[in-house]
């Protein structure tokens, strides 16, 4: 990952959550892939992906809670209460993360129970040209 894309992904991720606490850095034993931090705190990876010809950046979050306070735990750790979780239709292993009415990522489930997810936010290149 190129500089200017690691300060476009941090400045679209700080957006995204409302929270100026959120740093990308990248991984200096891999120039595909950084961490997402909150504070000191590691909370993600994103990692890059040129198929196709097209630049794009995957960002996973594990979420160690279960559904009945994911959404709670979200608000909390990003100090955003404009975070809510929206059902998928008829999808029931997952829910999407919005911020007020803007479409963030998908969250799943990491086993049967739904005692951990996993939130997924794709990333396009032209999602960050205003970043």
């Amino acid at each position: 990952m190129e500089k200017t894309e690691i300060r476009q992904l941090q400045a679209f991720l700080r957006h995204a959550f409302g929270n100026e606490d959120v740093r990308v850095i990248v991984d200096p034993k891999n120039t595909d892939a950084a961490a997402v931090n909150l504070g000191e705190r590691k909370i993600a990876e994103i990692t890059v992906d040129d198929e196709d010809g097209d630049r794009s950046f995957a960002l996973a979050m594990r979420i160690p809670v279960g559904r009945e306070v994911l959404q709670d735990y979200l608000r909390r750790l990003f100090e955003n209460d404009k975070l809510k979780i929206v059902a998928r239709g008829r999808k029931t292993d997952s829910v999407e993360l919005n911020s007020g009415d803007d479409f963030l990522g998908v969250i799943s489930a990491d086993d049967p129970r739904g005692s951990s997810y996993t939130l997924q936010i794709a990333i396009l290149d032209f999602d960050l040209e205003d970043f």
